[in-house]
């Protein structure tokens, strides 16, 4: 028997080769007659929810980078069929896969709240203050 391969997506994370269900279906597009006899599109499917290949933190990123490919289920469907052969069709959706899953392994950086410096917030306001003294000068009114 014969065990399925590993992929290697990022130096820590490795799909395994059975977690990926492909179909080939039959394209819209290039291809002429061709399209209407061959089956060149490619439907992937990954469950990315029930991965055991995936650290939960990079499956949550993975499902929210998604969007419209997630179903319900937590399953990503990629399909393409920009190219009139399957091989290359099949190289392409998994390339995409590989490509969301890379995106979802990087940790976006905390966010360090930072305060406004003081001398800033002084300038800001003389700023308005000599504004408003401009704006009152306009008006023939006497502001004792």
């Amino acid at each position: 028997m014969t065990g399925s391969a590993m992929i290697r997506i990022t130096d820590t994370i490795s799909v395994d080769d059975s977690e990926l269900e492909e179909s080939f279906v039959r394209a819209s597009g290039p291809g002429g007659q061709n399209v209407n006899k061959v089956s060149s599109a490619v439907q992937l499917r990954f469950d990315a929810r029930h991965s055991p290949s995936l650290p939960s933190d990079v499956a949550v990123r993975l499902m929210r980078l998604a969007g419209k490919r997630l179903t319900k289920e937590g399953v990503i469907v990629i399909v393409a069929q920009t190219h009139r052969d399957q091989a290359r069709n099949r190289a392409e959706a998994r390339e995409r896969l590989f490509d969301l899953i890379r995106e979802a392994a990087v940790r976006p950086k905390p966010r360090r709240p930072t305060k406004v410096p003081k001398a800033q917030k002084r300038q800001r306001l003389e700023g308005k203050r000599r504004r408003s003294e401009i704006k009152r000068a306009r008006s023939g009114r006497r502001w004792d």
